[in-house]
């Protein structure tokens, strides 16, 4: 049954009358350039940045490694494009170590960076760690799902729905599929999403849940969710005003450990690049957690280094090392 509708806290009636209108959208294309390295961005910066990665790289020189790399802001910029530069060394990494995308996006959205990468063996990990795939030739498609982690998302809902009722909600379905709130498409989700009303989203089984306030800031937004309660979910707020949903103690450095232990890799041969919160327990886990120059600082303190940003290529910089 559906539940009446609740009057807006009266501190976030405030804070939405002074929001500004933002809109926001992200593309799963995996093709095309960035910009050329900024002028700012001096010789002499690109050495420094060398330097202080090797400080942390250095011990893992003849490990074969585990590398978990985040898309959106690390591989590819916000608009979806990858350099040939980060390409070329990517797929050069790929052949000599084990390489796992690890991303939020769904798998359809993952599996274009995955061919961009070469990775035609090995795993990826989706949806922020619910769903992990194993890349197989001989597989339909060229991969099978071998993990998923799912909950029930209706409490979760219930409680935002109080708080952010103009929000827009998705469920993703172990399937791969996507349901959503009337008017709520996303290139990330990688499938067209099937339009849901709330109340039939509350009663699915998830693998993630994503929530997107078009109106509100990262921080007008995590006051919001802070404000609501919501918990028995586990969530990160990315670098909008868009939020991801997973089974309690399910992350992006969860799915990486399985895998680390199903290959026998040693857990001090472990590597991880990311700029957002959602990649937070990825760099803490991994033996060397390496944050984006773009990063939050929040994400940079909870890594070991920080390379230069995505507009910099600063992922090339770490996988450069590894190529030797």
């Amino acid at each position: 049954m559906a539940l009446p509708e609740m009057p807006f806290p009266r501190p976030l009636q405030r804070l939405r009358a002074a929001l500004r209108h933002r809109r926001f959208t992200r593309s799963s294309a995996a093709d095309g350039t960035l910009p050329r390295m900024s002028a700012s961005t001096t010789t002499t910066d690109r050495i420094a940045a060398r330097e202080r990665l090797a400080e942390h790289l250095d011990r893992l020189d003849g490990k074969a490694l585990l590398i978990g790399l985040d898309v959106d802001g690390t591989l590819v910029d916000h608009d979806g494009r990858m350099t040939p530069e980060m390409r070329d060394t990517l797929r050069g990494a790929a052949s000599t170590h084990t390489v796992v995308i690890a991303t939020g996006r769904s798998l359809g959205a993952t599996l274009p960076i995955v061919e961009a990468a070469g990775i035609t063996r090995g795993y990826a990990v989706c949806s922020n760690g619910a769903v992990t795939v194993e890349m197989d030739p001989e597989a339909e498609g060229g991969h099978r799902i071998v993990d998923t982690r799912s909950f029930q998302p209706g409490h979760a809902l219930r409680t935002l729905r109080e708080v952010a009722p103009d929000a827009h909600y998705a469920v993703e379905t172990a399937d791969g599929g996507f349901h959503s709130t009337t008017g709520f498409q996303d290139a990330s989700f990688g499938v067209e999403a099937t339009e849901t009303a709330l109340e039939d989203l509350m009663e699915l089984e998830a693998v993630r849940v994503v929530v997107h306030v078009p109106d509100l800031s990262p921080q007008e937004f995590s006051k919001v969710i802070a404000e609501s309660g919501v918990h028995g979910v586990e969530y990160s707020i990315g670098w909008t005003a868009w939020l991801d949903m997973a089974a309690p103690g399910i992350s992006k450095a969860s799915a990486l450990e399985v895998i680390r232990d199903r290959l026998g890799i040693e857990r001090r041969a472990t590597v991880a690049v990311g700029d957002g919160f959602n990649d937070t327990e990825m760099l803490a886990w991994a033996e060397v957690g390496v944050a984006m120059g773009q990063a939050p600082q929040g994400v940079k303190d909870v890594a070991d280094v920080v390379t230069d940003s995505i507009y910099e290529d600063g992922t090339v910089l770490v996988l450069e090392r590894f190529q030797r």
